[in-house]
């Protein structure tokens, strides 16, 4: 090797040189390729994730507001009759409209899509002023109502607290509860074979 011409050198050096890349560099490369490939490949599901989780978020506010909606809804249209609240909500507005309830028959529901109406037919005897209070103040009530079948005459022998009599249909609603196939209000549900 002493006898080498300078360029001998530079051929066993460049010779070790692409031995060294080929065999140690050259898969190193490989494996930060590989490895930037799949840091890329992370990198797109985290975003993905990311943008999941925002969605996610969305919708479980919508979720939330719209279960705060329902809760507000059941106070309006609940899922049970409470007749007992109800007759008794009704007998406190005609007192403190100073009315006489003659008639409070509530009927058989009737059964609508996802809800049923109730009605019950009133009877209230009492003075027109007060009548009109009294209707502003079932407005006011928690539970909707509508009145229906509205009749109103004037009684014959009259006093001043008892001039008119007014009987109408005071509708109000519920929701349908779920109930399991095979019960009275629902559709049996048909099998998938």
């Amino acid at each position: 090797m002493k006898n080498w011409p300078w360029y001998g050198y530079i051929v066993v050096a460049a010779i070790i040189l692409a031995l060294v890349f080929f065999l140690y560099f050259q898969p190193k490369n490989k494996k930060l390729a590989a490895v930037r490939t799949e840091r890329e490949t992370i990198e797109q599901e985290v975003n993905n994730l990311r943008m999941m989780k925002q969605q996610m978020d969305k919708i479980e506010k919508e979720l939330a507001s719209l279960n705060a909606t329902l809760k507000e809804l059941e106070v309006i249209i609940p899922l049970h009759k409470e007749i007992d609240v109800i007759l008794r909500r009704i007998q406190q507005i005609a007192y403190d409209s100073r009315l006489d309830i003659m008639k409070f028959a509530p009927q058989g529901e009737i059964n609508r899509d996802f809800y049923s109406e109730w009605p019950i037919p009133i009877e209230i005897t009492g003075n027109y002023h007060n009548l009109a209070v009294f209707f502003d103040r079932l407005s006011t009530f928690s539970r909707l109502f509508n009145i229906e079948k509205f009749k109103i005459k004037a009684l014959t022998p009259q006093t001043d607290d008892q001039t008119i009599s007014s009987e109408f249909t005071a509708k109000t609603y519920m929701f349908l509860e779920e109930s399991a196939p095979g019960q009275p209000g629902q559709k049996p549900t048909e099998k998938i074979q």
